[in-house]
C-alpha cells in the first residue's frame, strides 16, 4: 500500500519540479486526451518514449514509478481480461461458450493495458513533482473564469487538494494498522477468500475512526486559522510562467504534432 504514488509529493530540484503547476496540469490533460486517439503500435511507442523522457527529467528513479503501478496491477489485469474475452472479430484463437479470444481482442487488450499504464505514469509525474497546495492553486487559477457564474472554484480546488493529500495518508495509516494486527498474530495472507475477507474487518473500524479524527483535526485547524467560504484570500506564492514553462508548452505541442503525424503517415 505504501507503494501507491498518486497523491504523494517527492521534493526535488529537477526541471519538472520547477515548472509552474498550471503547465504540468495542462500538459497532463492534453496527454490524456491525445492518448484516447492512439490506435496503433507506432503512436503508443511514441507516447511511451515521451513519458519515459519526462520521468528521466524528474530526476527520480524509474523504479519508483514502476512500484507505484503494483498496487493497481489487479485492476489493470481485470480490464485486460475483459477486453481479451469480449472483443469480437476474427480469426478466433480460442472459444468456449459465450467467451472467445480473437486476434483483435489480443491486440485491443495490449493497447488498453499500455494506455492504462501510460496515463497512470503521466498522472504520477504530476503528483510526485507538485505539492498539493500548488495543485489547488493551479486548479483555482485555471478555473478562475467560472467564478463569474458563481462556481465555488476555490472550495473545489481545496477539496481536490485535500483528497489528493489524504490518499497516501490513509494508505500509510492502513499499513500501520496491518503491522499492529500482525504483531498480535493476525494473518492477512492465509486461509480462503472468506477468512481473508473477515481479516479485513479489524482494519476498517480503526481506519474509519482515524480518518474521521483527521478530518475533525483538519476542520478545527482551518477554523482556528480563520478559514471562511467565499472570501478572497491572498497567496504567499504567486504563480507565474517563465522561460521553462514556454519550453514545456513547445514540447507538448511537438509531442502532439508528431503523434498525429504518425497517425496520418500510418493511415490510421
Amino acid at each position: 500500500m505504501n507503494n501507491i504514488m498518486i497523491g504523494r509529493f517527492v521534493p526535488g530540484e529537477s526541471l519538472i519540479h520547477r515548472l509552474d503547476p498550471r503547465t504540468k496540469m495542462i500538459g497532463t490533460f492534453i496527454y490524456i486526451f491525445v492518448m484516447l486517439w492512439a490506435n496503433n503500435w507506432q503512436t503508443y511507442l511514441w507516447s511511451a518514449v515521451f513519458v519515459v523522457g519526462l520521468i528521466k527529467f524528474t530526476g527520480q528513479p524509474f523504479k519508483l514509478y514502476w512500484d507505484g503501478l503494483k498496487p493497481i496491477f489487479w485492476l489493470i489485469l481485470f480490464t485486460v481480461i475483459l477486453q481479451l474475452l469480449f472483443t469480437p472479430g476474427s480469426p478466433v484463437l480460442w472459444h468456449l461458450g459465450p467467451l472467445s479470444v480473437t486476434v483483435p481482442g489480443v491486440v485491443n487488450a495490449i493497447y488498453v493495458m499500455v494506455r492504462f499504464v501510460l496515463i497512470i505514469l503521466m498522472s504520477t509525474i504530476l503528483t510526485l513533482t507538485t505539492p498539493p497546495t500548488s495543485i489547488a492553486n493551479a486548479i483555482e487559477s485555471l478555473l478562475g473564469p467560472l467564478k463569474k457564474i458563481k462556481v465555488p472554484v476555490a472550495e473545489l480546488a481545496l477539496m481536490l487538494s485535500i483528497a489528493l493529500r489524504f490518499v497516501p495518508l490513509l494508505m500509510d495509516e492502513t499499513q500501520k494498522i496491518m503491522n499492529a494486527q500482525k504483531s498480535r498474530g493476525m494473518s492477512f495472507s492465509t486461509g480462503g477468500p472468506i477468512k481473508r475477507a473477515k481479516a479485513i474487518i479489524p482494519l476498517l473500524i480503526p481506519l474509519f475512526v482515524g480518518a474521521l479524527q483527521r478530518a475533525l483535526d483538519l476542520a478545527n485547524a482551518m477554523e482556528v486559522r480563520g478559514f471562511k467560504d467565499a472570501v478572497q484570500r491572498t497567496r504567499y506564492r504567486i504563480l507565474h510562467y517563465d522561460r521553462n514553462d514556454y519550453i514545456a508548452f513547445f514540447t507538448i505541442v511537438f509531442f502532439v504534432i508528431i503523434f498525429f503525424g504518425i497517425k496520418i503517415v500510418t493511415g490510421l
